[in-house]
C-alpha cells in the first residue's frame, strides 16, 4: 500500500488555505479526517500559546461542525477530552522538533507520525473515552498513564 497524501500538505500556501477554509467552515467534510485534526492542532500550537491553541481548536471544531451539519451533542461532534488529549500529544511531538523547522515541515512530520495512530488514546484510557458523555463534555484525565 502506498503512502497517503493530503492536499493541505502540498505547500505552505496549501496549508494556509486549508486552515482558513477550516476556520470558515468550508473545508470539505469528506476531508475532515484525523490527519486534518492533527494539522489544525499543529498549526495552532506553532503559532499560539497552549491556552490560545486549545481555545481556537475547541471553538474551531464546534464552528466547523455546525457549518457542515454535524450536531455537537452528548453523542456526536465535538469531544473535549479527545481534543485536549491530541493537543497534548501534538505539543509533545513539537517539542522534539528543531526550533527552526518550517511550519509546513513540522505539520508534515506530525501528520506522518500521528495520522496512522488515531487510536493512540486507548493506551491512556482504560474505558471507552469515545463513548463517554462525561469525557465528551469536559476534560477527563487519562487513567492508565499520564499524558506525554
Amino acid at each position: 500500500m502506498g503512502e497517503v497524501t493530503y492536499r493541505f500538505l502540498d505547500s505552505e500556501v496549501a496549508l494556509s488555505e486549508f486552515l482558513e477554509s477550516f476556520e470558515r467552515g468550508m473545508w470539505p467534510k469528506s476531508e475532515w479526517t484525523h490527519a486534518a485534526h492533527v494539522a489544525v492542532a499543529g498549526c495552532y500550537l506553532i503559532r499560539h500559546c497552549e491556552h490560545e491553541a486549545a481555545h481556537r481548536t475547541r471553538c474551531g471544531i464546534r464552528h466547523y461542525n455546525r457549518c457542515t451539519g454535524t450536531l455537537n451533542s452528548d453523542h456526536s461532534g465535538y469531544h473535549e477530552t479527545l481534543t485536549l488529549f491530541w493537543l497534548a500529544v501534538v505539543k509533545q511531538r513539537l517539542r522534539q522538533m528543531p526550533a527552526d523547522v518550517a511550519r509546513i515541515d513540522a505539520v508534515r512530520m506530525l501528520v506522518a507520525q500521528l495520522a496512522p495512530r488515531r487510536d493512540l488514546f486507548r493506551e491512556y484510557y482504560s474505558f471507552d473515552v469515545v463513548r463517554s458523555v462525561e469525557a465528551r463534555r469536559s476534560w477527563t484525565p487519562p487513567d492508565v498513564k499520564p499524558l506525554p
